[in-house]
């Protein structure tokens, strides 16, 4: 009978025992977490080493950041930083070329080329930037695009901000050029001047196999002068650097400023600047108030202009017309 109950019993006693085992493990484990929970939070000196140190390239990545992010104001535009080319030929040497000479020219001498097809010791000894090609002094496309090219590549290693194209009729105004490229972004891609069409020009562009495609654009004529920002005429390179300029026109078959035209709206896809105060000799200047005329930037009234009609505005020593001083010969 004894025995009976001992048999009964044993399962109760052995399942006791196993559950006072399992709280007494329970409460040994948490009895150690809260024994090791102090020295978990406490740093070795090699651990707070390596915290501070990243701590301090963290701080460092922050400062650049804030670095690149900020943004630095570019210096103010100067007269010098625009590089002013005036394409001539070596019969217009004593004609137009002289009037400019002895009018702004003479004003802008430092930052002025004169690219052109024939030496001339009188104006080099007057110490002018003459820029001699070997481009031909006949008025063709070919003939016309080697001159750009020359002004293009000598404007790229000049390192300045600006390239800005005359003809050597036109006259420039260089304070309001200087106003009037100032306004724009100084890292702009920016492609200013006045066409002189009132659409945009039609041509054929040459394919591979003699085949052709119908291309149009805008560009600005030559006549009255143009601007083209550093940035885009570094993007023009793969057309317009080296022979690269004279091949692409010969794709066209266009002169030298449609040239421009075409690279930056249908090469680059990038939209001219329309200005209207760039003037060609296809324009009737007499159409421009005389309150006006000191704010345009180029005017081209002096291949209409007889030279023997021409004589000193005293007291400066600009030629004007013979009847009076002309306000445009006038400008500081």
């Amino acid at each position: 009978m004894i025995v009976r109950r001992l048999f009964h019993a044993l399962p109760v006693f052995a399942l006791t025992l196993f559950i006072l085992l399992l709280l007494d493990l329970q409460l040994r484990t948490r009895s150690d977490q809260k024994t090791t929970a102090p020295f978990a939070h406490e740093k070795t000196p090699r651990s707070t080493a390596l915290s501070q140190n990243r701590d301090a390239v963290n701080d460092k990545q922050s400062l650049q950041r804030q670095k690149f992010r900020e943004v630095k104001p570019h210096p103010p535009l100067g007269l010098n930083d625009i590089f002013i080319a005036v394409k001539t030929t070596g019969r217009f040497h004593k004609t137009r070329l002289a009037l400019l000479l002895e009018t702004w020219i003479s004003r802008t001498k430092d930052h002025t080329y004169i690219f052109t097809d024939s030496p001339d010791d009188d104006i080099s000894s007057e110490g002018f930037n003459v820029v001699v090609t070997n481009c031909p002094p006949e008025h063709s496309h070919q003939a016309l695009s080697c001159k750009m090219a020359a002004e293009y590549d000598h404007f790229m290693a000049s390192g300045k901000k600006w390239l800005c194209h005359v003809d050597d009729d036109n006259y420039l105004n260089p304070g309001a050029l200087l106003s009037l490229l100032t306004d724009f972004p100084a890292d702009g891609d920016i492609y200013v001047g006045k066409p002189s069409l009132d659409r945009p020009m039609r041509a054929q562009e040459l394919l591979e196999g003699n085949k052709t495609r119908d291309v149009h654009f805008w560009f600005a004529t030559g006549g009255a002068g143009f601007c083209l920002s550093r940035k885009l005429a570094e993007k023009m390179a793969p057309w317009a650097s080296g022979p690269r300029f004279e091949q692409t026109s010969a794709l066209i078959m266009l002169p030298d400023d449609c040239t421009v035209g075409f690279i930056v709206e249908r090469r680059l896809g990038i939209s001219m600047v329309h200005s209207n105060m760039f003037h060609s000799h296809l324009e009737n200047l007499l159409l421009i108030a005389a309150s006006d005329i000191p704010k345009q930037v180029q005017d081209s009234p002096l291949s209409s202009v007889p030279y023997n009609k021409l004589v000193p505005c005293s007291p400066q020593k600009r030629l004007v017309m013979e009847s009076a001083c002309s306000p445009m010969m006038q400008l500081a």
